[in-house]
């Protein structure tokens, strides 16, 4: 069988394989970089996200990390406190979870009669206030106040009742934060921008 002819300029199946070469690196770079597409596996950020929801996560507004380093591009924004986010499981660095963002290093948490205060005060930012949040875990305990390491962040789940997050496992590395959930874009009936 004579495969030159395939491997001429202008013959279909050479146009075609070039053609999926070309898309398929296209899409590798907007997913490390720009953009990402993620399921909600379980009811733990209930009624935001809701399982089986599709997100888009903007991976650019925080700075893409390089593959296969520690080293994180900058960003085209800044983490903000009630940011819906998307990281590496810090027990388990090959799973991604997705919480909302509540304490940046050096800051001190604590949970009182549901509320959350940061360094004494409470928060007024509806994201977080309109949340009860229980006290539970080793990190969220009455009356304790968790001081965030340097490097680190504290992120809570919408369903605080049903929620594996910083109050049972602690902190979430900087080097493992992926992105800001931006957009659910399905389906269709619960198309909509994240808050």
């Amino acid at each position: 069988m004579n495969f030159k002819k395939y491997l001429h300029k202008s013959h279909p199946v050479r146009e075609w394989g070039e053609s999926i070469i070309i898309a398929f690196f296209l899409a590798m770079v907007i997913r490390t970089f720009f953009i990402q597409a993620f399921k909600i596996p379980t009811g733990s950020m209930r009624m935001t996200l809701i399982e089986g929801d599709r997100i888009l996560v903007d991976k650019l507004r925080y700075g893409p990390m390089i593959p296969f380093s520690d080293i994180r591009l900058p960003g085209f924004g800044s983490l903000e406190r009630g940011d819906v986010v998307v990281f590496k499981y810090p027990v388990n660095p090959k799973r991604d979870f997705i919480k909302r963002f509540i304490a940046f290093p050096g800051e001190t948490v604590e949970i009182i009669d549901g509320d959350i205060y940061i360094d004494g005060t409470l928060i007024e930012d509806s994201r977080i206030k309109n949340t009860f949040y229980y006290n539970r875990g080793k990190y969220g305990m009455r009356h304790q106040k968790v001081t965030v390491p340097e490097d680190h962040y504290f992120v809570l789940g919408d369903n605080s009742s049903s929620s594996m997050d910083s109050r049972f496992w602690g902190f979430v590395p900087e080097s493992y934060l992926i992105g800001r959930a931006e957009f659910i874009y399905w389906p269709v009936t619960r198309i909509r921008k994240i808050k």
